[in-house]
């Protein structure tokens, strides 16, 4: 099974999210359902957040497994979390986009680069945090695939 790594399946729009640790749950939970991941990695992805914030700035976090985490990892994929009335991620850090990530060996290197280069820019993360449609964020990150 050859899944790609990200499609329209794996965004969520507008979500509501009561705090930090039920944002990371619902990215993670995407990537189970769709997949990528066994369900162990959701807390994984929880211990990595305990050990460094993954608030990347810009209104985004990426929240992801740590490096023992790979095993859970069947496929590599993307969940992308919108939340426009945001979700505090401590420190004063509100954040509307998650971007959930698996990667299969290396390959995540190769995907947070790509995610990188579109988040950087704060226009780009207002218009995904403002997309009406699956397809209008895919269209942003249409280099990940």
């Amino acid at each position: 099974m050859s899944l790609s790594i990200l499609s329209t399946a794996n965004i969520v729009l507008n979500a509501e999210v009561e705090n930090k640790e039920s944002a990371i749950r619902l990215t993670g939970s995407v990537l189970v359902e769709r997949g990528y991941v066994e369900s162990a990695y959701i807390e994984k992805m929880l211990e990595r957040e305990e050990l460094t914030s993954t608030y990347m700035g810009n209104f985004v976090a990426i929240p992801h497994g740590t490096e023992d985490a790979k095993q859970s990892v069947k496929e590599s994929g993307i969940a992308i979390i919108q939340v426009p009335g945001g979700v505090d991620f401590g420190n004063g850090n509100l954040v509307k986009l998650l971007i959930g990530i698996a990667g299969k060996g290396d390959e995540h290197l190769d995907i947070l680069s790509k995610i990188a280069i579109v988040c950087s820019e704060e226009e780009n993360v207002i218009s995904i945090v403002n997309a009406a449609s699956e397809e209008e964020i895919l269209d942003l990150f249409e280099g990940v695939n």
